[in-house]
């Protein structure tokens, strides 16, 4: 008999918002006009936990009673709902459970619960197989969620196979520079190849070994500094567009951007359509046609600014104020007349480079960006011309 517990928590209807939402988008965005009702219920499972303490943890951690009905092991429904749950992968992190852990941990400070999540949806109505199975398309993100059994399972605890040796890249610190060059080209890294050669300089110079995939990797991942985030820089060889409501009209803007990143970018091959180069496509149009002519440009890749001249007892500033923003640090700095306020969030810990003093990337071990490749200081940062 499994030891698992299990409770649902939804909230009254006059709090529930989410399900009122996810309803509306069904009705409206999906076009699926049968859907009468729709509930979120969030399931909670335990294993390791004393009665006394699941009974506490149901009225002041799973369950808020003056806006949540909690329903034990099981819930009412009518007999023609359909309904299915969503669980994160197996290494996603599950914010909800975590904090219902540490909560327990409160109540009991001796016991080591396990706590597994889920959202179930409700849908009322009379809809097809294929009706349903765009409304579990339209809620399961399937990059870090699932589809969830229903039943519930024998235990919680997880128990991991042993993982291989970690591979080490031999001769990489030696590796002639075709290899190298297909070495890079196979593992679709987000680092140029001149990264890639500076890091095994590195490792020739400095470590006298060869790296392992996962230095490799972690590299990678942080070497971005902002600026090359995988995602934002990836290739897109392969689009395909669903169809809804707005097909058409997003069919003919990616046209658009194809046709003014032939014009801008001919005889490049190094430009390739990514997600940041259509973020920045119609800027990079504008400029071309002479309408960004007032524009600031400079060498700094870590923020965007926007320059607003402004008078100071009744005189105008030369030196309009300059607002720099940086997604990760949460710093905000503004500068006036040589005085500057500086603010930032503490425990962030790294060193904010000056505005227009950047050193480049060569000091980093990366190249520096070509002459006519600027930050464009905008709404967003990171947008490099």
């Amino acid at each position: 008999m499994s030891n698992v517990k299990r409770v649902y928590v939804e909230k009254k209807p006059e709090f529930a918002v989410t399900a009122k939402g996810l309803g509306h988008e069904i009705r409206h965005y999906l076009g699926i006009k049968d859907v009468t009702g729709v509930r979120v219920l969030i399931r909670y499972d335990a294993e390791n936990i004393s009665d006394e303490t699941f009974e506490k943890a149901c009225g002041g951690v799973f369950a808020e009673p003056p806006v949540d009905i909690l329903y034990r092991e099981s819930f009412t429904k009518n007999e023609t709902d359909r309904c299915f749950s969503v669980e994160f992968l197996p290494g996603q992190f599950d914010q909800r459970a975590d904090s219902a852990e540490q909560c327990i941990r409160f109540i009991k400070e001796d016991e080591t619960p396990v706590i597994r999540t889920a959202v179930t949806y409700v849908i009322e109505g009379n809809i097809s197989e294929e009706e349903f199975e765009a409304i579990k398309n339209h809620c399961i993100n399937p990059v870090d969620s699932r589809e969830a059994a229903a039943e519930k399972p024998e235990t919680l605890v997880t128990v991991f196979e042993e993982p291989a040796d970690v591979k080490v890249f031999d001769g990489f610190k030696d590796m002639p520079e075709a290899e190298l060059k297909e070495l890079y080209d196979s593992l679709g890294l987000a680092m140029t190849f001149k990264d890639f050669q500076h890091i095994q300089k590195y490792y020739h110079g400095e470590e006298d070994r060869n790296p392992t995939m996962t230095e490799i990797r972690v590299l990678d991942t942080y070497w971005s500094d902002h600026c090359r985030h995988t995602t934002f820089s990836t290739e897109l060889k392969d689009v395909k567009f669903d169809d809804g409501d707005y097909r058409d009209a997003i069919e003919d803007t990616y046209k658009e951007y194809l046709k003014d990143h032939s014009e801008i970018f001919k005889g490049r091959e190094d430009k390739f359509v990514c997600l940041m180069d259509l973020a920045l496509m119609a800027m990079r149009r504008l400029k071309k046609e002479g309408k960004l002519a007032d524009q600031e440009e400079s060498d700094e890749i870590n923020a965007c600014s926007i320059v607003v001249p402004i008078k100071v007892d009744g005189v105008e500033d030369s030196l309009p104020p300059v607002f720099e923003r940086q997604l990760r640090h949460e710093v905000t700095r503004r500068e006036h007349s040589g005085q500057e306020q500086h603010s930032e969030q503490e425990g962030v810990g790294e060193e904010i480079p000056q505005p227009h003093e950047d050193k480049g990337d060569d000091e980093r071990g990366r190249e520096p960006p070509d002459d006519g490749q600027k930050l464009f200081h905008a709404e967003f940062p990171f947008l490099q011309i």
